[in-house]
């Protein structure tokens, strides 16, 4: 995925950036396109050849690679980061962070936490109600 979002979408691009055996590739991609995170486009008819294009559902997956890179900078790069997250515009760099939906502003992630939302299963409200007993006993 994390390639597909920055423009990869023939199978020798992917097979050439990863460098992993074709089989491999081939089970991922079928995975990714099953999954509907990829389209599996034909560019050529002669031979028969695919493109592997994002899905909205592969878009919006974006965010998610964009916080493992911002994760894996801040943990796992001591001697410095080997990927930034910039402006595509500006080239200023960017960081993840949550907002409140409503007000518009930035919340730090120790204020954030989670709750049911409207379509909850039973099992998903026991295991948050559980959760928040815990977080009651440890206060």
């Amino acid at each position: 995925m994390r390639d597909a979002l920055q423009g990869l979408r023939r199978f020798d691009e992917f097979s050439q950036s990863l460098g992993i055996a074709p089989n491999m590739l081939t089970r991922r991609l079928n995975t990714l396109v099953e999954e509907g995170l990829l389209e599996r486009r034909r560019y050529s008819e002669r031979p028969p050849r695919y493109e592997y294009v994002p899905t909205a559902i592969g878009e919006d997956f974006k965010i998610v690679i964009m916080a493992f890179i911002a994760w894996g900078n801040r943990h796992y790069a001591p001697e410095g980061e080997s990927l930034q997250i910039v402006d595509t515009q500006t080239q200023h760099p960017i960081e993840v962070v949550m907002m409140d939906a409503v007000a518009g502003n930035v919340v730090p992630i120790e204020q954030c936490t989670v709750k049911a939302g409207p379509a909850a299963s039973a099992g998903m409200l026991e295991r948050l109600a559980l959760l928040a007993d815990r977080q009651l006993e440890d206060a």
